[in-house]
């Protein structure tokens, strides 16, 4: 026995289940998110997760020169800030299953753009010739008088 169903019957039926398998809903009730700290983010009570992970993307949140386990600034201007930031990203990304060589894309935000050409120096040092894809701008004023911040996406 043969049934017979009309063609846009089936084209339709497929048009929905294509529909609800990209949507918004779907992909979020599929995918995990993780937000994840350490113990001296969550001590500190800042209202942020230092990284999201999701899917094996890590969203890091912005990183300012403070030294490890406070919330004092590297000393040394512009380029202690920006050495001990990538040094926190990078500890921060191998604690999470990455490294600085998974990293795609990085914000910098800079609180005097003539500080411009020290900050590039240092951050030259941490990557080889393939640079993640960057934005930066200028900051009136980052947190705990940063002179730089930096947040970047990676994959695990």
């Amino acid at each position: 026995m043969h049934i017979f169903v009309p063609r846009q019957t089936v084209m339709a039926a497929l048009l929905l289940v294509l529909l609800a398998a990209c949507s918004p809903q779907a992909e979020t009730e599929m995918s995990e998110i993780k937000f994840l700290s350490s113990d001296f983010y969550r001590q500190a009570g800042l209202p942020f997760s230092e990284v999201v992970e999701v899917d094996g993307w890590l969203y890091l949140s912005g990183v300012i020169g403070n030294l490890p386990g406070t919330l004092d600034l590297a000393p040394g201007g512009i380029e202690g800030e920006a050495r001990q930031i990538m040094a926190t990203i990078k500890t921060t990304l191998e604690r999470h299953g990455s490294s600085l060589n998974r990293v795609v894309k990085c914000t910098v935000m800079i609180g005097d753009m003539a500080d411009w050409p020290a900050f590039n120096e240092v951050y030259k040092e941490y990557f080889d010739e393939n640079y993640p894809a960057r934005s930066a701008f200028g900051a009136n004023g980052l947190a705990l008088g940063a002179a730089v911040e930096v947040e970047c996406v990676a994959r695990r």
